[in-house]
């Protein structure tokens, strides 16, 4: 097993760009799986709002609200004390005015005790991020396929296949660079835009979905173990065990032991004293039914 004394800073996040050493991120929503992400010796957790699809059952990340997300972070952090947390921003907190937006952001810093916040959106959110690195806070950008977005951006759709949309999402990536950003998702940009984006910018790119050359990866919890009930293959998605299908043979494993009156056995038990037993059924015995 593999543990860090300390998070990973965002200083040594840039410096592993410059050297080309890769950041290996995965989302984790609870206690349980955020210890088993340090364990395994991630760089960074997100706790993403995609917990709104994997965990929550919503079919989009859209109902997923602030309370959901201090909630679940405060959990990961329990489980991950010592690996860099970011916690999703949920859909419209911060696209009001700035004092209303740093509520929110101060909920997920103080009572979801995250080390960071990540935000879906280009230049239009800005100077959002401004505020937020000037309030001490660090923010990583999310811009391609944001999935708060996906009304607009007319479903889940592949960026950058275009000239004109390639162009966009550099000045995005650009935009949220220069106000501070410490690091930016790319998310299904075509391989050959997220690697030009990744080459202009001095902070790091991850990427999902975005090719091999972006400055490290993210992946679902969920997806890297098939954990669900009916697993939809992804093409960017390299799964690396099936323990949806483990989980439920071993539930119906012991339905059918409790049914079958296999378990629980003599094992299992535990015996009271004889006196106990005498004073309740008079013979210190115990029939068998």
């Amino acid at each position: 097993m593999i543990k860090r004394k300390l998070p990973l800073s965002i200083v040594k996040m840039k410096t592993m760009k410059e050297q080309g050493e890769k950041l290996a991120m995965v989302t984790a929503y609870d206690y349980p799986s955020a210890q088993l992400a340090e364990e395994a010796g991630v760089d960074l957790i997100l706790v993403g709002d995609s917990l709104g699809n994997v965990v929550l059952g919503y079919d989009s990340t859209l109902p997923v609200t602030l309370d959901d997300m201090v909630y679940h972070s405060r959990a990961v952090r329990r489980g991950a004390p010592n690996t860099f947390v970011v916690t999703d921003m949920p859909f419209m907190t911060y696209h009001s005015s700035v004092a209303e937006s740093m509520s929110g952001v101060r909920r997920i810093m103080q009572e979801g005790h995250a080390n960071a916040v990540k935000m879906e959106g280009g230049a239009e959110i800005a100077m959002m991020v401004d505020a937020c690195v000037k309030a001490g806070v660090p923010v990583l950008g999310h811009i391609g396929l944001t999935p708060q977005s996906v009304h607009q951006l007319g479903g889940y759709r592949i960026q950058g296949k275009t000239l004109e949309d390639a162009k966009r999402l550099l000045e995005d990536a650009l935009a949220i660079e220069r106000a501070g950003a410490f690091g930016i998702v790319l998310e299904l940009v075509t391989e050959q835009v997220a690697a030009y984006i990744t080459e202009r910018l001095s902070i790091p790119t991850i990427g999902i979905g975005a090719g091999a050359r972006c400055d490290g990866q993210v992946l679902v919890f969920h997806d890297i173990l098939r954990y669900t009930s009916d697993y939809r293959e992804k093409r960017f998605v390299k799964t690396y065990a099936d323990i949806g299908t483990t989980i439920r043979d071993s539930i119906a494993s012991y339905v059918e032991d409790v049914k079958q009156q296999a378990f629980p056995q003599e094992a299992h038990a535990f015996t009271a004293d004889d006196e106990v037993a005498g004073e309740l059924y008079g013979n210190g015995k115990v029939e068998a039914p």
